[in-house]
């Protein structure tokens, strides 16, 4: 049986690789992981799996010196927007190595950014498609959004310049609304970034009653990294979520998927703050303007109460000037009927009085006297009889012209 050593047969392996590979390939493949270490250098898994099954067919170390990876990694991000990261499918030109002891791997040399965009467009095509398939698209934006928008659940790093950008616009509004923020910490960039995202939103929806809307907010830091929002996860997340999501990342090349289900999406962290300010202001406005309505209305009201005042008023006085003047006619035909009959009673009683002074004056002392008859007294008396007066009474006779003393015998 002939045998040769294990140093001869990974010297004819290397030979043959070097042989059938003596310039670089162009790969495709998918990089599972991704480590820098602190020399620079970069060290890469690449896989390659079954597209219906995403069973595993190839998997291979990889490689980036140093030298290559300060102009690879710059180019590529710059190019696609994305970080060179795991996850990410891309075409690469590898030089084939064997090593007798290390074994077998790839040298990464160039990399092309446009197959990357390439499928990254394909499959974020391929997660909208899913979720207008699943009708949840405009589930988010389907919701009411809320007049004051005032108790606000904030995602964002808390150190991130975006989210002291959006703070600093909400305090100092010139119109001094009252906003009640609420931070929920997540990772905004990288790997966890979906994770983290999707676990401040579980947070929220635990104290959902204690919020209006929420927002996602991103900036400050490297714009390369947007992946997390274009994941499937997160927009089924955010486009199921019971209160409006407002999205304010913080990024000038097309929409991501997250601001595509979002209920509203702006540009940036700062926007978001305006936008709230300015459905605030636009409340305010209404307020105003109804609060001007009701006074028009109230003014109105005021104005006809008073002119329906002064023209009862108005009436009012006509109707008493017509009762005056008829009461006055009455009265003074009532006077005028008042007055006759008292001239009548007057007249009667003029002439009964007269009657009675001709009738006293014919029976009075001085009428008898000067018709020839005389009045005797005794004792101040007027005596009409012989009875009243007996011998030695002393009498005094009264006659037209004087008296006179007399005695009884």
């Amino acid at each position: 049986m002939n045998s040769i050593s294990l140093s001869e047969l990974t010297s004819q392996i290397q030979e043959t690789i070097r042989l059938n590979f003596d310039s670089t390939v162009w790969i495709r493949a998918e990089i599972s992981e991704l480590r820098e270490n602190p020399g620079g250098h970069c060290y890469l898994e690449l896989i390659e799996k079954d597209k219906d099954s995403d069973a595993l067919l190839a998997k291979t170390k990889a490689t980036i010196w140093a030298s290559t990876f300060r102009m690879l990694k710059p180019y590529f991000e710059s190019s696609t927007g994305q970080t060179l990261r795991s996850g990410l499918n891309v075409l690469i030109a590898v030089s084939v190595e064997f090593h007798g002891v290390y074994g077998f791997s790839l040298n990464i040399h160039d990399i092309d950014p446009t197959f990357t965009i390439g499928e990254m467009a394909a499959r974020r095509l391929q997660i909208i498609r899913k979720l207008e398939a699943d009708g949840i698209v405009d589930m988010n934006m389907q919701l009411e959004f809320p007049k004051l928008p005032q108790r606000l659940a904030i995602i964002s790093s808390a150190t991130a310049a975006g989210y002291g950008d959006f703070s600093d616009q909400l305090r100092n509004d010139e119109l001094h609304f009252a906003f009640y923020p609420k931070l929920f910490r997540a990772i905004m960039q990288g790997d966890q970034a979906e994770k983290s995202i999707i676990s401040a939103l579980e947070k929220i929806y635990e104290n959902i009653d204690l919020f209006d809307v929420v927002v996602i907010i991103r900036g400050g830091g490297a714009t390369t990294d947007l992946a997390c929002f274009d994941s499937y996860e997160l927009a089924l997340n955010c486009a199921q979520f019971p209160l409006p999501i407002i999205a304010g990342i913080g990024h000038q090349r097309d929409i991501s998927i997250l601001d595509m289900v979002a209920h509203t999406s702006v540009k940036t962290p700062t926007a978001a703050a305006e936008f709230l300010i300015s459905v605030m202001q636009e409340a305010e406005n209404q307020v105003v303007n109804l609060v001007a309505d009701i006074q028009d209305i109230i003014k109105n009201k005021i104005e006809n109460e008073v002119r329906f005042f002064d023209q009862t008023q108005m009436r009012i006085k006509q109707n008493l000037r017509s009762w005056v003047v008829q009461k006055s006619y009455v009265l003074e035909r009532q006077k005028s009927r008042l007055k006759s009959a008292l001239k009548m009673q007057l007249l009667k009683q003029t002439n009964r009085l007269s009657l009675l002074e001709k009738n006293i004056e014919t029976h009075s002392p001085a009428f008898l006297l000067k018709h020839g008859y005389t009045i005797t007294t005794l004792d101040g008396k007027r005596i009409t009889s012989s009875k009243q007066v007996k011998q030695g009474d002393k009498i005094r006779t009264f006659v037209v012209d004087g008296d006179f003393g007399s005695e009884v015998n």
